[in-house]
């Protein structure tokens, strides 16, 4: 008898340490821990989902939304950080979202989670008190009063806030009607500003022939890697910017004040007058051509300088510098103004000069103190015009026939 109560006391013993023993005990609070922490992760994951579908302007539909209270709803504040509509632009807008309340005892797990997975959310956190708390290691951060009482927060509740900016509606821009213009030689018609310039060609890209652009010139000059070698007594030479082999040495000879020089066009030799014995009325040796600044061109040229019809070319003799200025002397040229000069005048009509740019104008002595109107009314053609002033009458005194001419 008392072996067999000693069996059921070691039995009874043996199945108490079995199943009361710390390794199982430990790997059921583990597993219970691990299924509140993955429920708890669903429902942040599952706030974020809906939150992001707002932003996007869609909708976020699972059973999580329903189960755990997720509510998402844009609000719209004004400068005083009141409630106002969203249909108009507002000072301020946010997409709120709010779930229900956390398990005080699940705190410090949807910090860690938050903390982990959520860093870079912004605004998303546990609702504490008036701030938005994400995590042991980020800043708590303030909500207005005003999205807490749109959305009903209360403590414990998760929060997810994102402000964004409405976009305003869509401009459009329709390019002003302009006249067309016809441009000078060595110019390029371009928009820019909403209106036709003539822009010059920059010759740095344009150096045509056997020439290549020289930065300390700024100009195109033979290229010498391209000359070629000529047999028996010939030499190489620019013609027209192509390297030719000529004969070097003239075949006639000339007397006086001549000296031979080539003909290109016929590649023979002529007679002309000596240019060194030849008086000169300037003190520069060599005329330079105008440099260019353009604000739709990367770089500085130096412009070929060609005058129209009713131009002539002006050398300053301090700087060497030509430059084309209007000359009265070519009104009568069919080119010039097609047409009577005579009858553009009296108390309604006159003469008047297409100046292209102020800047053109500052080579003009003639003009004085004189303003030069540059508007749609006058034309920049660099030709001379009649203006019809009509019932106006023209200004007297700002007009300076024939280079400006101002209606009243």
């Amino acid at each position: 008898m008392n072996i067999f109560i000693t069996v059921l006391v070691a039995l009874f013993l043996g199945a108490y340490y079995i199943f009361s023993a710390p390794s199982v005990r430990t790997q059921s609070f583990e597993t219970e821990y691990a299924v509140k922490y993955a429920d708890l992760r669903g429902i942040i994951e599952c706030a974020a989902a809906v939150h992001n579908a707002n932003l996007a302007g869609t909708k976020f539909v699972d059973i999580c939304v329903e189960q755990n209270g997720i509510q998402s709803d844009i609000v719209c504040l004004d400068r005083r950080m009141n409630l106002t509509s969203c249909a108009g632009i507002s000072s301020y807008n946010y997409v709120v979202t709010t779930s229900g309340k956390i398990p005080d005892a699940q705190f410090n797990n949807a910090m860690t989670i938050l903390e982990n997975n959520f860093a870079d959310a912004g605004s998303f956190g546990i609702f504490q008190s008036g701030f938005i708390i994400s995590g042991a290691t980020v800043s708590k951060r303030a909500v207005p009063k005003s999205l807490a009482t749109q959305m009903h927060m209360q403590d414990g509740q998760l929060v997810y806030i994102t402000q964004f900016a409405k976009t305003d509606p869509a401009t459009e821009f329709v390019a002003p009607i302009v006249d067309d213009v016809v441009c000078p030689p060595d110019t390029s018609k371009v928009l820019r500003f909403g209106r036709w310039q003539c822009v010059g060609y920059n010759t740095k890209t344009s150096c045509a022939g056997d020439t290549i652009w020289d930065y300390t010139t700024n100009s195109c000059v033979p290229d010498d890697s391209l000359k070629p070698l000529c047999g028996a007594v010939q030499t190489a030479i620019l013609v027209d910017g192509v390297w030719e082999c000529v004969d070097p040495f003239p075949a006639r000879q000339c007397d006086g004040n001549t000296v031979p020089k080539l003909n290109y066009t016929t590649m023979s030799w002529e007679c002309i007058t000596d240019p060194n014995k030849t008086p000169t009325n300037t003190k520069c040796s060599f005329i330079k051509m105008p440099v260019e600044i353009g604000r739709g061109r990367t770089s500085i040229s130096r412009q070929r300088l060609t005058c129209t019809e009713c131009e002539k070319m002006l050398v300053d003799e301090s700087t060497c510098i030509a430059h084309c200025v209007p000359d009265i002397e070519k009104i009568k040229s069919a080119g010039c103004y097609p047409g009577d000069a005579t009858t553009c005048a009296g108390d309604s009509r006159g003469m008047y000069f297409g100046f292209p740019d102020a800047k053109y104008v500052r080579y003009v002595s003639e003009i004085g103190e004189h303003t030069v109107v540059l508007d749609t009314e006058h034309s920049q053609n660099r030709k001379f015009n009649c203006m019809d002033c009509g019932a106006r009458g023209v200004n007297t005194e700002k007009s300076l026939p024939p280079y400006i001419t101002v209606c009243n």
